[in-house]
């Protein structure tokens, strides 16, 4: 699953430190909806996010959005994040896939 977003101007170290601390709760949730592998790059204020899922995306996506830990998190991140959901999973949008090299 990939995902991109934009951090607001000026937030970026915000957002860095932010996700320097996750809570404990938030990272339980990522876990149970089976996310791993996750980072997050930036190049200036655009945002870049992959992460593996065990579980399938539909898992993933279906987990995250019945959460209210992550309901807790968007709202603790907005300030600084320009929040864009996918109206139909209620989760990030996702990228499509064009060039794959096994």
């Amino acid at each position: 699953m990939a995902w991109k977003a934009t951090v607001k101007e000026g937030k970026l170290e915000e957002y860095k430190y932010r996700h320097a601390h996750i809570w404990p709760e938030m990272k339980k949730v990522l876990k149970e909806a089976g996310i791993k592998n996750y980072s997050i790059w930036n190049v200036g204020n655009e945002l870049f996010g992959y992460f593996d899922c065990e579980k399938g995306v539909k898992f993933a996506e279906k987990y995250q959005a019945d959460s209210p830990i992550v309901d807790k998190w968007n709202e603790y991140m907005k300030d600084v994040m320009v929040m864009e959901m996918d109206p139909e999973t209620g989760a990030q949008p996702k990228l499509k896939q064009v060039f794959y090299l096994e």
